[in-house]
């Protein structure tokens, strides 16, 4: 049986709250009961210390009618609680009592009114007020706290004439006075009611309070939650959920929300890209069909343009023609090389060598537009196991690329080789052109994306970045606005493709 998160927290909370409260409640009451007991305690002994001085010289002098009077008329002030006062001589006799049918009887030294005295083993001057005093029930029912009072031997007492003891006699009897506990377990029983009363309160409070709580932090918002989850596992991507505060299901909530967007997002991306492949494949297909009547075009405008040399007008439409179709098999070629990327044929390649044949092939262009181009080949490079004549289409590419970077006005560029991490190698370019846009930089590897305008087809990087990522290394750019722009193509040697290091593509 599925039990809820939130019911779970209340039992929990609720058990251990009802323990603390019910710990509580119990201290508490046993505190007050402890507490009215000792204020009955003493006040039992204190009624017992008037008792005994007010019986002082009727002892003293043997007038035992007068003793007799004085403890009835005490014993029957039962309407303030005294049940019986009576006097016992240290033998266990009852000389003086409130209720005149025990006088002369003896008690049980092991009865409930010697057993503390001669359980504890120390004379009886000597005991505290708590050892003096007990509780017992009487034949009622009812609980009777007695205390017991030594009456001690003074020297009057052994002096006198009428009844003298023996100096040597340290204690004469016992005054024993007995008051009722029924105002006192009242009062206890009222007691407990009350606190059990507020302790079952304060429980049912906390209990209501954590269940609301409960609600409105933990129970709505998991509800919230788990339903958006059902929904976006529905499909329906733009599910939101509310906000619910400033607490940690508050942020599960915002975290909620942001990962529904980024996943309405990635599949609006995932759709469009899997149309841009549909087309590209569409195009990659009409592309090689295309080639073939191209190469017929190309082939008869040039035969046309060496028969046709006398006629000056039809040579420079055939020259058009003749170009214009070089041109659309050169988009052609790159659309095929980056639709249908060859398998780099790997040999050991010698980087700095690659170099200088890209150079020799794009140098007469760079000096057309006036680009100073310096080198500096690092010595003693290792070999790199990769295609010569792919990276070298990714250099040209580069350089081409940052010729018309420069443009018209003229302007350097800084070719350089030299050891890299991980064992690798790498190559680095720099020119002094205009730079790319920040906002264009994350898609200058986009295919068909170009910022030369029609002077462009968008394909250049986009195949040069596959054709590194084919080879296991690395293709990064950085450039600002008008402080010109510098890639670096990084290879990985023998040594680390075979450790396994993976390759890295980034944009700076």
């Amino acid at each position: 049986m599925r039990t809820r998160i939130g019911t779970r927290l209340i039992l929990g909370a609720g058990l251990a709250t009802a323990l603390a409260i019910g710990g509580m409640a119990v201290v508490v009451l046993r505190s007050h009961t402890a507490q009215l007991m000792a204020e009955r305690t003493r006040s039992a002994d204190q009624l017992s210390e008037t008792i005994k001085s007010a019986t002082h010289f009727d002892m003293l002098e043997n007038r035992r009618e007068y003793l007799h009077r004085q403890i009835r008329a005490v014993g029957g002030l039962q309407e303030q609680g005294i049940r019986k006062v009576r006097v016992f001589n240290k033998e266990g006799r009852i000389m003086f009592s409130s209720t005149g049918e025990e006088i002369g009887t003896s008690l049980d030294p092991k009865g409930e009114a010697c057993y503390a005295c001669h359980a504890e083993g120390r004379p009886l001057e000597r005991l505290g007020i708590q050892a003096r005093a007990r509780t017992f029930r009487a034949p009622d029912g009812t609980r009777v706290l007695g205390v017991i009072n030594p009456i001690p031997n003074e020297p009057s007492c052994s002096t006198a004439a009428c009844h003298a003891h023996s100096a040597k006699q340290s204690l004469l009897g016992v005054l024993d006075v007995n008051v009722s506990l029924a105002e006192v377990d009242k009062e206890i029983a009222h007691s407990r009611a009350v606190i059990t009363a507020s302790a079952i309160l304060a429980i049912l409070a906390g209990s209501l309070m954590l269940w609301w709580l409960n609600r409105r932090l933990v129970v709505r918002p998991v509800a919230a939650l788990v339903e958006g989850t059902r929904r976006v596992t529905a499909g329906d991507l733009g599910a939101t959920i509310p906000v619910s505060g400033r607490h940690e299901l508050g942020e599960l909530a915002k975290a909620f929300n942001d990962m529904t967007r980024n996943l309405a997002d990635t599949h609006r991306q995932l759709a469009q890209a899997d149309k841009l492949a549909s087309v590209g494949r569409l195009a990659a297909g009409v592309a090689h069909e295309i080639n073939n009547p191209l190469t017929g075009v190309l082939s008869y405008a040039s035969l046309l343009r060496k028969r046709m040399d006398h006629d000056a007008s039809a040579c420079e439409d055939l020259d058009v023609i003749v170009r214009e179709t070089v041109r659309c098999r050169g988009i052609i070629r790159g659309l095929l090389d980056f639709a249908r990327p060859a398998t780099p044929a790997r040999k050991p390649m010698d980087l700095n060598e690659v170099v200088r044949r890209a150079v020799s092939v794009v140098m007469t262009q760079l000096t057309l537009n006036q680009v100073d181009l310096s080198l500096a080949l690092a010595a003693d490079l290792p070999t790199v196991p990769a295609d010569a004549n792919q990276i070298q289409q990714v250099v040209v590419n580069l350089l081409l690329n940052a010729a018309d970077a420069i443009g018209a006005e003229g302007g350097s560029i800084r070719a350089t080789t030299r050891p890299g991490p991980s064992s690798s190698i790498e190559f680095l370019l720099e020119d002094s052109g205009r730079g790319i846009p920040t906002e264009d930089l994350p898609r200058i590897f986009e295919p068909f994306f170009t910022t030369k305008g029609n002077q462009g087809t968008g394909l250049g990087l986009a195949v040069s970045w596959g054709i590194v990522e084919a080879h296991g290394g690395s293709l990064e750019v950085q450039s600002e606005p008008g402080q010109g722009t510098r890639f670096t193509l990084r290879l990985p040697t023998a040594a680390e493709l075979e450790g396994g290091a993976p390759p890295i593509s980034t944009l700076t």
